[in-house]
Protein backbone atom coordinates (compact mmCIF):
# COMPACT_ATOMS: atom_id res chain seq x y z
CA UNK A 1 0.00 0.00 0.00
CA UNK A 2 2.82 2.25 0.82
CA UNK A 3 4.34 2.08 -2.03
CA UNK A 4 1.14 2.27 -4.23
CA UNK A 5 0.73 5.67 -1.83
CA UNK A 6 4.48 6.71 -3.39
CA UNK A 7 4.10 5.71 -7.09
CA UNK A 8 0.73 8.08 -7.27
CA UNK A 9 2.13 10.89 -5.67
CA UNK A 10 5.70 10.63 -8.27
CA UNK A 11 2.74 10.26 -10.92
CA UNK A 12 1.42 13.27 -10.46
CA UNK A 13 4.38 15.39 -10.00
CA UNK A 14 5.42 17.49 -12.90
CA UNK A 15 8.31 16.23 -15.50
CA UNK A 16 11.23 17.38 -14.32
CA UNK A 17 11.90 18.67 -17.76
CA UNK A 18 9.57 18.65 -20.76
CA UNK A 19 12.59 19.74 -23.10
CA UNK A 20 15.48 17.47 -22.79
CA UNK A 21 18.42 17.44 -24.45
CA UNK A 22 20.93 14.22 -24.43
CA UNK A 23 24.10 12.83 -25.93
CA UNK A 24 24.81 9.39 -27.59
CA UNK A 25 27.99 9.11 -29.10
CA UNK A 26 28.21 11.20 -32.28
CA UNK A 27 24.27 12.67 -31.73
CA UNK A 28 22.78 14.93 -29.79
CA UNK A 29 18.96 14.22 -29.59
CA UNK A 30 16.18 16.24 -28.31
CA UNK A 31 12.67 15.32 -26.66
CA UNK A 32 10.11 18.43 -26.14
CA UNK A 33 7.11 16.58 -23.87
CA UNK A 34 8.47 12.84 -24.07
CA UNK A 35 8.68 12.69 -27.52
CA UNK A 36 11.00 12.72 -29.83
CA UNK A 37 11.50 16.01 -31.82
CA UNK A 38 15.18 16.18 -33.83
CA UNK A 39 18.48 15.08 -33.32
CA UNK A 40 22.39 16.62 -34.20
CA UNK A 41 24.49 14.13 -36.15
CA UNK A 42 27.26 15.37 -35.86
CA UNK A 43 30.05 12.31 -35.80
CA UNK A 44 33.15 11.67 -38.28
CA UNK A 45 30.73 10.30 -40.90
CA UNK A 46 28.88 13.39 -41.47
CA UNK A 47 30.56 16.32 -43.16
CA UNK A 48 28.37 18.98 -42.50
CA UNK A 49 25.79 18.75 -39.29
CA UNK A 50 22.28 18.79 -39.46
CA UNK A 51 19.56 18.38 -37.34
CA UNK A 52 16.93 15.03 -38.82
CA UNK A 53 14.04 15.60 -38.91
CA UNK A 54 12.01 18.41 -37.73
CA UNK A 55 8.51 17.64 -36.30
CA UNK A 56 5.72 19.57 -35.72
CA UNK A 57 3.88 19.37 -31.99
CA UNK A 58 1.80 17.11 -33.12
CA UNK A 59 5.05 14.58 -34.37
CA UNK A 60 4.42 15.12 -38.02
CA UNK A 61 8.14 15.51 -39.73
CA UNK A 62 7.78 19.03 -41.89
CA UNK A 63 11.57 17.72 -43.46
CA UNK A 64 12.24 15.60 -46.50
CA UNK A 65 13.00 11.37 -45.65
CA UNK A 66 15.46 11.21 -48.60
CA UNK A 67 18.27 10.52 -48.38
CA UNK A 68 18.07 9.38 -45.26
CA UNK A 69 15.12 7.61 -44.60
CA UNK A 70 13.79 7.50 -48.19
CA UNK A 71 10.01 7.30 -48.87
CA UNK A 72 7.43 6.91 -52.19
CA UNK A 73 7.06 10.12 -53.29
CA UNK A 74 10.04 11.91 -52.12
CA UNK A 75 12.09 14.22 -54.22
CA UNK A 76 15.82 12.38 -54.80
CA UNK A 77 17.65 15.71 -55.95
CA UNK A 78 20.41 17.86 -54.17
CA UNK A 79 21.12 14.54 -51.76
CA UNK A 80 23.11 16.68 -50.08
CA UNK A 81 20.12 18.79 -48.48
CA UNK A 82 19.41 16.93 -45.38
CA UNK A 83 17.13 18.19 -42.49
CA UNK A 84 18.23 21.19 -41.03
CA UNK A 85 21.55 22.74 -41.41
CA UNK A 86 24.13 25.95 -41.87
CA UNK A 87 26.74 26.06 -44.16
CA UNK A 88 28.19 27.93 -47.18
CA UNK A 89 29.13 27.34 -50.37
CA UNK A 90 31.90 29.21 -50.95
CA UNK A 91 34.53 29.80 -48.27
CA UNK A 92 37.77 30.85 -49.40
CA UNK A 93 36.72 28.54 -52.09
CA UNK A 94 35.59 25.85 -50.16
CA UNK A 95 32.42 24.04 -50.33
CA UNK A 96 30.84 23.46 -47.25
CA UNK A 97 27.14 23.31 -48.60
CA UNK A 98 27.58 20.42 -50.43
CA UNK A 99 29.93 18.75 -48.49
CA UNK A 100 28.31 15.28 -48.32
CA UNK A 101 27.20 12.51 -49.39
CA UNK A 102 30.37 11.12 -51.11
CA UNK A 103 31.85 11.37 -53.73
CA UNK A 104 33.74 14.87 -52.45
CA UNK A 105 35.76 17.09 -54.99
CA UNK A 106 38.83 18.56 -54.49
CA UNK A 107 37.13 22.06 -53.03
CA UNK A 108 34.77 20.06 -50.71
CA UNK A 109 35.32 21.37 -46.85
CA UNK A 110 34.15 19.52 -43.58
CA UNK A 111 32.69 20.94 -40.67
CA UNK A 112 34.68 18.59 -37.81
CA UNK A 113 33.15 18.52 -34.26
CA UNK A 114 35.40 20.44 -31.93
CA UNK A 115 33.59 20.00 -28.51
CA UNK A 116 30.66 20.02 -26.99
CA UNK A 117 30.22 23.00 -25.16
CA UNK A 118 27.23 22.68 -22.73
CA UNK A 119 23.60 20.34 -23.06
CA UNK A 120 20.97 21.82 -20.56
CA UNK A 121 17.43 20.32 -20.54
CA UNK A 122 14.79 22.57 -18.81
CA UNK A 123 10.67 22.76 -18.30
CA UNK A 124 10.30 25.31 -21.32
CA UNK A 125 13.14 25.13 -23.04
CA UNK A 126 16.51 23.13 -23.86
CA UNK A 127 20.41 24.20 -24.80
CA UNK A 128 22.99 22.74 -27.37
CA UNK A 129 25.75 24.71 -27.35
CA UNK A 130 28.47 23.26 -29.84
CA UNK A 131 31.77 23.80 -31.62
CA UNK A 132 32.60 23.43 -35.15
CA UNK A 133 35.49 23.84 -37.37
CA UNK A 134 35.56 24.57 -40.58
CA UNK A 135 38.25 22.56 -42.57
CA UNK A 136 40.02 22.76 -46.17
CA UNK A 137 40.57 19.41 -47.64
CA UNK A 138 44.15 19.21 -45.67
CA UNK A 139 42.64 19.79 -42.28
CA UNK A 140 43.51 23.47 -41.92
CA UNK A 141 41.03 25.32 -39.87
CA UNK A 142 39.58 28.13 -41.86
CA UNK A 143 36.90 29.79 -39.35
CA UNK A 144 35.75 28.00 -35.90
CA UNK A 145 31.76 28.39 -35.28
CA UNK A 146 30.05 28.61 -32.47
CA UNK A 147 26.55 27.43 -32.23
CA UNK A 148 24.16 27.69 -29.39
CA UNK A 149 20.80 26.23 -30.71
CA UNK A 150 17.67 26.73 -28.08
CA UNK A 151 14.65 24.31 -28.33
CA UNK A 152 11.22 25.76 -26.92
CA UNK A 153 8.27 23.88 -25.79
CA UNK A 154 5.07 25.31 -26.60
CA UNK A 155 1.71 23.53 -26.97
CA UNK A 156 1.29 23.83 -30.49
CA UNK A 157 4.35 25.45 -31.76
CA UNK A 158 8.01 24.30 -32.12
CA UNK A 159 10.81 26.80 -32.29
CA UNK A 160 14.52 26.49 -32.27
CA UNK A 161 16.76 29.63 -32.12
CA UNK A 162 20.08 29.47 -33.40
CA UNK A 163 22.95 31.86 -32.28
CA UNK A 164 25.79 31.30 -34.49
CA UNK A 165 29.29 33.15 -34.26
CA UNK A 166 32.52 32.94 -37.01
CA UNK A 167 35.98 33.45 -35.52
CA UNK A 168 37.78 33.52 -38.64
CA UNK A 169 41.26 31.52 -37.94
CA UNK A 170 42.82 33.00 -41.38
CA UNK A 171 41.33 35.89 -43.38
CA UNK A 172 38.33 34.59 -44.69
CA UNK A 173 36.15 35.62 -47.48
CA UNK A 174 32.39 34.10 -48.03
CA UNK A 175 31.88 34.33 -51.38
CA UNK A 176 28.85 35.71 -53.83
CA UNK A 177 26.81 32.10 -54.13
CA UNK A 178 23.00 31.01 -53.67
CA UNK A 179 23.98 28.41 -51.65
CA UNK A 180 23.58 29.52 -48.26
CA UNK A 181 23.23 29.92 -44.91
CA UNK A 182 20.72 28.18 -42.59
CA UNK A 183 19.14 25.49 -44.85
CA UNK A 184 16.10 23.50 -44.38
CA UNK A 185 14.58 20.95 -46.61
CA UNK A 186 11.16 20.08 -46.95
CA UNK A 187 9.08 17.47 -46.89
CA UNK A 188 7.11 16.90 -50.42
CA UNK A 189 4.16 17.90 -49.10
CA UNK A 190 5.16 21.30 -48.42
CA UNK A 191 7.00 21.93 -51.81
CA UNK A 192 5.34 24.08 -54.50
CA UNK A 193 2.87 22.10 -56.54
CA UNK A 194 3.95 22.18 -60.51
CA UNK A 195 4.45 19.78 -63.75
CA UNK A 196 6.61 17.20 -63.56
CA UNK A 197 5.64 17.11 -59.66
CA UNK A 198 5.24 12.94 -58.36
CA UNK A 199 1.29 12.28 -57.84
CA UNK A 200 1.99 11.24 -54.19
CA UNK A 201 2.10 12.90 -51.85
CA UNK A 202 0.25 16.24 -53.34
CA UNK A 203 2.03 18.91 -53.31
CA UNK A 204 0.15 21.71 -51.54
CA UNK A 205 2.97 24.36 -50.46
CA UNK A 206 2.50 27.57 -50.53
CA UNK A 207 5.86 30.52 -49.78
CA UNK A 208 4.74 34.04 -48.40
CA UNK A 209 7.47 36.48 -47.63
CA UNK A 210 6.90 39.27 -44.84
CA UNK A 211 7.00 41.71 -48.11
CA UNK A 212 3.68 40.18 -48.83
CA UNK A 213 5.16 38.17 -52.12
CA UNK A 214 4.20 34.56 -52.95
CA UNK A 215 6.22 31.67 -54.77
CA UNK A 216 9.36 31.10 -55.81
CA UNK A 217 8.89 33.27 -58.81
CA UNK A 218 8.28 36.74 -56.49
CA UNK A 219 10.47 35.58 -53.49
CA UNK A 220 13.96 33.81 -54.54
CA UNK A 221 16.91 36.30 -53.94
CA UNK A 222 14.50 38.90 -52.67
CA UNK A 223 15.06 40.90 -49.22
CA UNK A 224 12.39 39.67 -46.41
CA UNK A 225 12.44 39.74 -42.85
CA UNK A 226 11.41 36.16 -42.87
CA UNK A 227 9.59 33.67 -45.24
CA UNK A 228 6.65 31.25 -44.55
CA UNK A 229 6.20 27.93 -46.18
CA UNK A 230 2.57 26.25 -45.55
CA UNK A 231 0.62 23.49 -47.15
CA UNK A 232 -0.81 20.22 -46.23
CA UNK A 233 1.18 16.81 -44.45
CA UNK A 234 -0.62 13.72 -44.16
CA UNK A 235 -3.71 15.26 -43.59
CA UNK A 236 -2.47 18.14 -41.23
CA UNK A 237 -2.34 21.63 -42.05
CA UNK A 238 1.34 23.10 -41.35
CA UNK A 239 3.78 25.56 -42.14
CA UNK A 240 7.24 26.70 -41.03
CA UNK A 241 8.59 29.84 -41.11
CA UNK A 242 12.86 31.23 -40.77
CA UNK A 243 12.95 34.47 -38.92
CA UNK A 244 16.13 36.89 -39.68
CA UNK A 245 16.86 38.68 -37.22
CA UNK A 246 17.04 43.09 -37.22
CA UNK A 247 20.85 42.64 -35.83
CA UNK A 248 22.44 40.33 -38.44
CA UNK A 249 24.50 41.15 -41.13
CA UNK A 250 22.67 42.32 -44.07
CA UNK A 251 19.21 42.10 -42.60
CA UNK A 252 16.82 41.86 -44.21
CA UNK A 253 18.38 38.89 -45.59
CA UNK A 254 18.20 37.36 -49.18
CA UNK A 255 16.18 33.93 -49.74
CA UNK A 256 17.28 31.41 -51.72
CA UNK A 257 13.54 29.89 -51.35
CA UNK A 258 12.73 27.32 -54.13
CA UNK A 259 9.56 25.78 -55.08
CA UNK A 260 10.96 22.23 -54.79
CA UNK A 261 11.63 22.47 -51.09
CA UNK A 262 15.06 24.36 -50.40
CA UNK A 263 14.39 26.84 -47.68
CA UNK A 264 16.77 29.05 -47.41
CA UNK A 265 18.50 32.24 -45.87
CA UNK A 266 21.24 33.94 -47.43
CA UNK A 267 23.35 36.99 -46.53
CA UNK A 268 26.31 36.28 -48.97
CA UNK A 269 24.17 36.38 -52.50
CA UNK A 270 23.90 39.17 -54.52
CA UNK A 271 25.30 38.98 -58.25
CA UNK A 272 24.07 35.24 -58.56
CA UNK A 273 20.39 35.60 -57.66
CA UNK A 274 20.87 38.84 -60.07
CA UNK A 275 22.22 36.74 -62.68
CA UNK A 276 19.82 34.19 -62.44
CA UNK A 277 16.67 36.56 -62.45
CA UNK A 278 18.10 38.00 -65.55
CA UNK A 279 18.47 34.63 -67.37
CA UNK A 280 15.01 33.96 -66.38
CA UNK A 281 13.88 37.17 -68.05
CA UNK A 282 12.93 38.35 -65.01
CA UNK A 283 15.31 41.43 -64.81
CA UNK A 284 16.20 43.50 -67.77
CA UNK A 285 19.86 43.50 -68.10
CA UNK A 286 23.09 41.32 -67.54
CA UNK A 287 24.14 42.30 -63.51
CA UNK A 288 27.86 43.83 -63.18
CA UNK A 289 29.78 40.92 -61.03
CA UNK A 290 31.21 43.85 -59.22
CA UNK A 291 27.66 44.35 -57.77
CA UNK A 292 28.35 41.30 -55.35
CA UNK A 293 27.34 39.98 -51.95
CA UNK A 294 31.34 39.13 -50.53
CA UNK A 295 31.98 39.29 -47.22
CA UNK A 296 35.87 38.93 -45.73
CA UNK A 297 36.37 38.47 -42.36
CA UNK A 298 39.62 38.71 -40.95
CA UNK A 299 41.08 36.63 -37.50
CA UNK A 300 40.00 38.34 -34.40
CA UNK A 301 37.45 39.60 -35.33
CA UNK A 302 33.92 37.43 -35.17
CA UNK A 303 30.71 37.50 -37.33
CA UNK A 304 27.34 36.45 -35.39
CA UNK A 305 23.94 35.62 -36.83
CA UNK A 306 20.32 34.93 -34.86
CA UNK A 307 17.57 32.95 -36.80
CA UNK A 308 14.40 31.73 -35.63
CA UNK A 309 12.78 28.72 -36.96
CA UNK A 310 8.88 28.06 -35.87
CA UNK A 311 6.88 25.24 -37.19
CA UNK A 312 3.08 25.96 -36.52
CA UNK A 313 -0.30 24.52 -37.22
CA UNK A 314 -2.34 26.22 -40.11
CA UNK A 315 -0.96 28.76 -42.86
CA UNK A 316 0.59 31.95 -42.53
CA UNK A 317 -2.46 34.22 -41.88
CA UNK A 318 -4.24 31.64 -39.49
CA UNK A 319 -0.61 31.66 -37.40
CA UNK A 320 -0.18 34.86 -37.31
CA UNK A 321 3.45 34.43 -38.73
CA UNK A 322 3.64 38.83 -38.91
CA UNK A 323 2.92 38.64 -34.62
CA UNK A 324 5.12 35.98 -34.09
CA UNK A 325 7.91 37.75 -35.90
CA UNK A 326 7.22 40.95 -33.87
CA UNK A 327 7.37 38.96 -30.69
CA UNK A 328 11.03 37.71 -31.58
CA UNK A 329 12.39 40.81 -32.39
CA UNK A 330 10.94 42.34 -28.73
CA UNK A 331 13.12 40.05 -27.06
CA UNK A 332 15.99 41.78 -25.65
Amino acid sequence: MKNSLILLVWLALPLPAQVSITRDGDRISVDVDGKPYTTLFMGANTRKPYLYPVRAASGTAITRNHPIDPAKGDSRDHPHQKGLWIAHENVNGWNFWAAEPVPVTATTGRMVLEKVVKLRSGKKSGLMGVVFDWQDANGKVLLRERRTTVFHSDPVLRTIDFDVTFEPAVKITFGDNTDGLIGLRLAAGLEEPGPGKPSFPKRTGRMVSSEGKETERNCWGETADWIDYSGELEGEKLGVAIFDHPSNPRHPTRWHSRGYGLFAANPFCLYHFRYDRWKQGVLPREPDKAENADLSVAPGTALRFRYRLIVHPGDTQSAGVAGLYGKYVAVK
